[in-house]
């Protein structure tokens, strides 16, 4: 049997206000319904011990006010920002659908090898993104929750689930989504990152 050291929750952010659009840097808010989905999302979770979150607005504002709610310790951490789509950002999907049908498929069947054009290369956003999540596995104890990002949380899970980067977005991953891990400790140095639930 083994011991879990941390818990720790995956929460992506709720609906930002503009509508449905590309968004990585752009810094839209919540909508109110945004903060309803997020709200209901973490109410029937225990308290957290820490709360880390990507510094957009559709991300730290609800993490400040829940850390704030639940005095809770709450830091920023930059790595865990969404990807920078370049000249994609803030166009409405059917837009880019209609200007660049095999671009846009073309990122979405293999992301690395076709990024947003102008925009972070793929694996540079894995990168950075799985530094910063192995950083929160080797200090969690408790229960801890991060705040972020579609891509973000699919780069994560995928990596625990071993799923290539080919079918990432297999993963669904919606607004107010709440996805659990366990870290589990086995022996001096061995960790383990499990999946325990998806809703």
């Amino acid at each position: 049997m083994r011991d879990t050291r941390a818990v720790i929750e995956l929460l992506r952010h709720g609906e930002p206000v503009g509508g449905t659009r590309v968004r990585g840097r752009v810094d839209d808010p919540l909508s109110e319904l945004g903060w309803e989905q997020m709200q209901r999302a973490v109410e029937p979770c225990a308290a957290w011990s820490h709360i880390v979150t990507s510094p957009l607005r559709r991300c730290a504002a609800f993490a400040e006010h829940i850390a704030q709610q639940r005095d809770t310790p709450v830091s920023v951490d930059r790595r865990f920002a969404e990807i920078d789509f370049g000249e994609w950002e803030g166009q409405p999907p059917d837009v880019l659908w209609t200007r660049a049908p095999e671009r846009v498929r073309s990122f979405f069947e293999d992301p690395i090898a076709n990024p947003p054009p102008g925009g972070e290369a793929f694996d540079d956003f894995q990168a950075r993104v799985m530094t910063a999540w192995q950083r929160v596995v080797e200090c969690a104890e408790g229960r801890w929750l991060i705040v972020a990002h579609g891509g973000t949380i699919r780069v994560i899970l995928s990596s625990v689930l071993q799923i290539p980067a080919q079918n990432l977005f297999s993963l669904e991953v919606g607004y107010a989504c709440l996805s659990q891990l366990a870290v589990y400790t086995e022996g001096a140095e061995a960790r383990r990152v499990v999946l325990r639930s998806h809703a």
